[in-house]
C-alpha cells in the first residue's frame, strides 16, 4: 500500500523545491486562500470574516439572483455539460445566442466565446499571425497576450508602457518589410489600473495599415456606455479589428470572448486551437452570462455605485498617506487601486497582516510585477458600503503604522 512518503518529490524535480525555498527566503511564498461562502464584499476566507478587496466581481453579479435563476433553469433544461468541443457536437443553441448577444452589445458583426480570457487572447494572437509577421505589444500587457505572441512565432516588438510615439517608431522601422503588423494593448492594465491609449494607437494603426487589437478584460462592465469597455469609451468600435473581453470579472461568470468582423470570427472557428480542442461551456454558464449582459443595460446604477465607491476609496487612501501611484491624485484611472510598497517581503508581510486584521488585499511581487514595484492591489466593487470602506481604511492605516509603512 502506498504511503505519504511514496509521493514525496523525487530528485528529478529537486530544482522545483530549490525555487520554492528561494521564494520562502524572499518572503514571497504564499498559500492559496480558500473562500467558504459567496464572492461578496464581506465574506469568509480560511475561517475568517474579511472585507474583500481582492475580487474582480466589480458589479456584484457573481451572486445576483437573476444569474442564479438563469443558471439553474438552463441546467434543468439542458443538463450540466455540453459533452464535446464546439466543432464536433458541443455547439448548443444557447452558445450561439450568447455570441449573438455579445456581438449586438459591442456593436460588431460577430463574436466567439472561449473557455477563458486567457485562451481568448492566446488563441487569437497565435492563430491570426505567423513567423513572417510583426507584433507590437505594450510592455505591461497581460501574460496571455505575451504567451499568444510567442506561440504565433511572429517577430515581437515591445514598446514602452503607453508610449504611442515609441510604438510608431517601431512600426516605422519595419513598415517596408513583408508581413502583417499587429498592435496590441490592454484596455485597462491589471496591475496599475491605468487605461490604455486606445484612440492614439488606432491613429497609428491607420497610418501604417496595422491590425489593432485591444484586451478589454478589466474594462468590460467598467468603462464605456453601460460597461461596453475602453473601445467604446474612446469611440473606436469601428477602428479596432480585434476586441477581447472576459466573462469572468464584471460579468460574474466564466469565459472570454473575441469580437470583430464575421470573417475574423469564422477564421477563429477554424484555426484558434483553444476553441478547437476544448469542450464548450456548460449551458448554465452561457445562460448566466446572457442575463448579465441584460443587467448591464437594465441596472446601470451598479456601474454608478462602482465609480462612486472607487473615488471615495482612493481619496481616503491618499488622505491616509498611502502611495497609490500618484502624488496628490491616483495614477490609477479605474477601480484597480495599487498601494505601492516596492519591497516584495514588506508587501507580502503587509498583506498577511491585513488579512489577520480582517481585510483581504492581495500582495503582488516579482515576477508578476517588476522588482522594486511590489504592491498590495485593491479592487473596489459596487457592493461595498461606505461603512465597509471606512472600516477597511481604518484597518489598513492602523496596520501600516504598526509595521512602519506609514
Amino acid at each position: 500500500m502506498a504511503t505519504l512518503n511514496d509521493t514525496a518529490t523525487r530528485p528529478q524535480l529537486a530544482h522545483l523545491t530549490e525555487q520554492l525555498d528561494d521564494l520562502r527566503a524572499r518572503g514571497t511564498y504564499f498559500h492559496l486562500r480558500v473562500l467558504e461562502d459567496e464572492q461578496a464584499a464581506v465574506c469568509r476566507y480560511d475561517g475568517r470574516e474579511v472585507i474583500n478587496l481582492a475580487s474582480n466581481n466589480y458589479l456584484g453579479l457573481c451572486n445576483h439572483p437573476k444569474l442564479r435563476e438563469a443558471a439553474i433553469e438552463a441546467t434543468r433544461k439542458y443538463g450540466v455539460g455540453s459533452g464535446a468541443v464546439r466543432t464536433i457536437a458541443g455547439t448548443m443553441r444557447i452558445h450561439i445566442e450568447l455570441e449573438e448577444k455579445i456581438a449586438a452589445f459591442k456593436g460588431v458583426e460577430a463574436c466567439v466565446v472561449f473557455q477563458s480570457g486567457f485562451t481568448a487572447n492566446a488563441g487569437t494572437v497565435s492563430s491570426i499571425l505567423g513567423k513572417e509577421d510583426f507584433i507590437f505589444s505594450d510592455e505591461l500587457n497581460h501574460a496571455s497576450i505575451i504567451d499568444g505572441a510567442r506561440l504565433s512565432r511572429a517577430k515581437i516588438k515591445v514598446f514602452r508602457h503607453k508610449d504611442v510615439a515609441h510604438c510608431e517608431e517601431l512600426l516605422k522601422e519595419v513598415q517596408n518589410e513583408p508581413g502583417r503588423k499587429l498592435v496590441i494593448t490592454d484596455g485597462v492594465f491589471s496591475m496599475d489600473g491605468d487605461v490604455g491609449p486606445v484612440k492614439a494607437l488606432c491613429d497609428v494603426c491607420d497610418k501604417y495599415g496595422a491590425i489593432m487589437m485591444v484586451d478589454d478584460a478589466h474594462a468590460s462592465g467598467v468603462l464605456g456606455r453601460n460597461g461596453r469597455g475602453s473601445v467604446d469609451h474612446f469611440g473606436c468600435t469601428s477602428r479596432v479589428d480585434v476586441q477581447v473581453g472576459t466573462l469572468s470579472k464584471a460579468i460574474g461568470s466564466l469565459g472570454g470572448y473575441v469580437c470583430g468582423s464575421r470573417d475574423l470570427i469564422d477564421y477563429l472557428y477554424h484555426r484558434a486551437r483553444p476553441f478547437l480542442f476544448s469542450t464548450s461551456h456548460p449551458p448554465s454558464v452561457a445562460a448566466a452570462c446572457m442575463t448579465a449582459f441584460d443587467l448591464l443595460e437594465s441596472e446601470p446604477e451598479r456601474i454608478e455605485r462602482l465609480w462612486s465607491n472607487t473615488r471615495y476609496f482612493q481619496d481616503q487612501l491618499i488622505s491616509a498617506g498611502f502611495d497609490i501611484g500618484g502624488v496628490t491624485t491616483p495614477a490609477t484611472e479605474t477601480p484597480i487601486t495599487p498601494i505601492i510598497l516596492g519591497d516584495g517581503r514588506k508587501t507580502m508581510d503587509f498583506s498577511r497582516a491585513l488579512f489577520n486584521k480582517g481585510v483581504m488585499a492581495t500582495g503582488i511581487a516579482f515576477p508578476t510585477v517588476p522588482e522594486g514595484k511590489a504592491r498590495v492591489r485593491c479592487i473596489m466593487t459596487s457592493e461595498h458600503t461606505l461603512e465597509t470602506i471606512d472600516r477597511a481604511i481604518e484597518i489598513m492605516t492602523t496596520t501600516a503604522k504598526e509595521i512602519g509603512l506609514l
